[in-house]
């Protein structure tokens, strides 16, 4: 079966689809088969990143590593079993169906809570949550005090991911590798940086996650997009000289892919 990789944050603006985007093209790059699920049904930033990925390298000519972006399958309703719930059965259709013809299904979630998100949250083998650097972000896996060095308790998401690891228990599935990444990081030492530094290892700790690198803020990530490109396609496309950035950036990006750990996975780029 297919390794599942769930890209999950109940808030926008966290970087998911840029995170989603790099790992899959990575993956599919070093030779893996991966299929893709982007259950962001109105603004389809991961959708739309593959499109134009395909789009450009059919006018290019230019052969590269693609994940497979697929839709959910549409369900007759009267194939729905009593109080069976639509978004449950095409999801769980959509994995079945393309488990067997890969190495890997990515699935890039909605910055909000929605039914579809939970569901994936509960398949996911691997789930990545990007969090920008800011206690506002934090807020969604705990709350802290007015000084944010006491943490008070789980907030929203943390019992979410809580929930889908409960259903895996009783399914008799294997625990979810939880990873949490610190994105879009200021390159200063701050004392908000130091605090939230704090505030992350010792949540890792209570509630049971890894913590990885994520991406800095970066242009290139934005420039890109238009065409579907990764950073790991500029020498590809005839960039012959990455600058300092893009060469950090290059770097970001082989780091989480070391920390994220999936099996099979040798990175060598």
């Amino acid at each position: 079966m297919a390794h599942i990789i769930v890209v999950g944050n109940e808030k926008g603006g966290a970087g998911k689809s840029t995170v989603s985007m790099h790992v899959a093209t990575a993956l599919a790059r070093m030779g893996h088969r991966v299929n893709a699920l982007d259950l962001d049904l109105r603004q389809r930033t991961f959708g739309r990143y593959t499109e134009n990925r395909k789009a450009y390298l059919h006018q290019t000519g230019i052969d590269l590593g693609t994940p497979e972006t697929h839709p959910l399958p549409q369900i007759a309703p009267e194939e729905l079993a009593p109080e069976e719930h639509m978004e449950d059965r095409q999801l769980a259709a959509a994995v079945s169906t393309l488990s067997p013809s890969c190495d890997f299904i990515l699935i890039d979630c909605p910055g909000s809570h929605t039914r579809l998100s939970q569901v994936a949250h509960s398949l996911a083998d691997t789930l990545v949550t990007p969090l920008n650097d800011s206690f506002v972000d934090f807020d969604l896996l705990a709350h802290t005090d007015s000084t944010g060095d006491k943490i008070l308790g789980p907030a929203v998401y943390s019992e979410m991911v809580w929930s889908a690891r409960q259903l895996r228990a009783q399914a008799g599935l294997a625990p979810i590798d939880w990873i949490v990444l610190r994105n879009r990081i200021g390159a200063q030492r701050m004392v908000n940086k130091e605090k939230m530094e704090r505030a992350i290892r010792n949540l890792s700790k209570r509630i049971g996650f890894r913590t990885a690198p994520g991406f800095s803020e970066r242009v290139i990530f934005r420039e890109l997009f238009p065409r579907g490109l990764t950073l790991l396609d500029l020498k590809d496309i005839g960039v012959k000289q990455l600058n300092i950035s893009n060469i950090a950036a290059r770097q970001e990006l082989r780091d989480l892919m070391k920390a994220l750990a999936l099996p099979g996975v040798i990175v060598d780029f």
